[in-house]
């Protein structure tokens, strides 16, 4: 974006000082914010603005005879995915992004002409993807994956479209003109006259300039809409296990069918709730199962999930939470695994059957030791029988 054009679109005229960019920074992002506006416009626009700070930072700002106030950003913040706000890591450019490696792996759900890859992380939900300027763009992902997934590592496949934005507007759709707008006088705003001209109507934004105050015109290479058309992806990603919630991980994309358009996809890792495993830090994985009383008392050996499949576990009376070794999730990207808690829950009926009051007596006349067993309780229906 040329800086003329940048300033035109922070509303400013060229050479404001480094303080009146940044209030204007700060001004249009709490009107277009996507947190703030609802509107199909807003990532559009704050995509916009943050391409004008970025480029007047870059030509330098121009001297200014008080400093700038304290909550001016040090950083533009990142460009905003439609389907996700910005994160206040990517915001400030922190984030790992581990690169891709080129490497044939197995694809779970694509066909075998998709070119495959290897990522640090890698994304499968065909979702929306965010704008970034340009030819060789990077767009931005979720992966929403299960904690199985996660722990083990797995192949996705990712494709979609995305759009080509024009490159002699930058995605804007116009060109500055310089000077001011007709319409609007260069105020920004154009008043409606009320009703008969009795009343003083309301100010609104000038169509012509979009409240920029501006004089500009439409771009003739994409004819106002700052885009070229849209553009299809398709690529397979091995995912390495031990990847977190929150993660960002990158996957190169030149082979994913879409030229020199797509540099990269960044993915942002989602683990979705588990009904049975909570996952602690340090890689603990913990789980409360509920087992039968009589299994526990007799110290039987019972089947326990794990994110692997079932696992043998011998009860124990005497403890009631059991440690799995190494059937937890990785303690870091690659790394072994940690270790599994398994908190059993013995589980009684709440009524005994005649049957098994029976076999509870003679198990405790057993437990007594003092002299013969006693003779069994009779049941309701013996006892009514020998009566009769």
């Amino acid at each position: 974006m040329k800086t003329d054009t940048a300033y035109a679109e922070l509303g400013l005229a060229p050479g404001a000082s480094e303080r009146e960019v940044k209030a204007a920074w700060r001004r249009l992002v709490s009107r277009w914010h996507p947190d703030r506006n609802a509107s199909a416009h807003a990532v559009r626009r704050m995509q916009r603005i943050n391409q004008a700070l970025e480029a007047i930072r870059r030509a330098g700002f121009a001297e200014d005879d008080g400093a700038a106030p304290p909550d001016a950003p040090d950083e533009p913040p990142a460009r905003p995915a439609p389907d996700e706000a910005p994160a206040a890591g990517a915001a400030s450019g922190a984030g790992r992004r581990p690169r891709a490696e080129a490497r044939g792996q197995d694809s779970d759900g694509a066909g075998p002409e998709a070119p495959r890859a290897e990522a640090r992380t890698e994304s499968a939900d065909p979702e929306q993807e965010g704008d970034a300027p340009g030819p060789g763009r990077v767009l931005l992902r979720k992966l929403k994956l299960t904690l199985e997934e996660a722990a083990t590592g797995c192949t996705k496949s990712l494709r979609g479209r995305f759009t080509l934005q024009c490159a002699a507007c930058s995605g804007l759709g116009h060109r500055v003109l310089g000077g001011h707008c007709a319409p609007c006088g260069g105020s920004g705003a154009v008043r409606q006259s009320g009703w008969y001209g009795l009343f003083g109507g309301t100010a609104t934004e000038c169509g012509a300039c979009h409240g920029s105050g501006m004089a500009r015109e439409a771009c003739s290479d994409c004819g106002g809409s700052g885009s070229l058309g849209t553009r299809a992806y398709k690529l397979d990603v091995r995912l390495p296990h031990g990847v977190r919630d929150g993660d960002l991980l990158h996957v190169d994309a030149r082979r994913a069918g879409a030229g020199d358009a797509l540099r990269g996809i960044d993915l942002r890792v989602e683990l979705q709730p588990h009904e049975r495993f909570q996952l602690d830090d340090d890689g603990t994985l913990r789980c409360t199962m509920p087992v039968d009383g009589f299994a526990w008392v007799a110290q039987r050996t019972i089947d326990v999930p794990t994110l692997t499949g079932l696992h043998a576990l011998r009860l124990r009376r005497d403890v009631s939470c059991h440690r799995l070794k190494g059937e937890g999730f990785p303690v870091q990207r690659r790394g072994p695994r940690g270790d599994l808690l398994v908190t059993v829950v013995p589980s009684f009926p709440e009524r005994f059957s005649a049957d098994q009051d029976i076999l509870l007596d003679q198990l405790i006349a057993t437990a007594a030791g003092a002299g013969p067993a006693r003779q069994p309780r009779q049941s309701r229906k013996r006892k009514a029988a020998t009566r009769a």
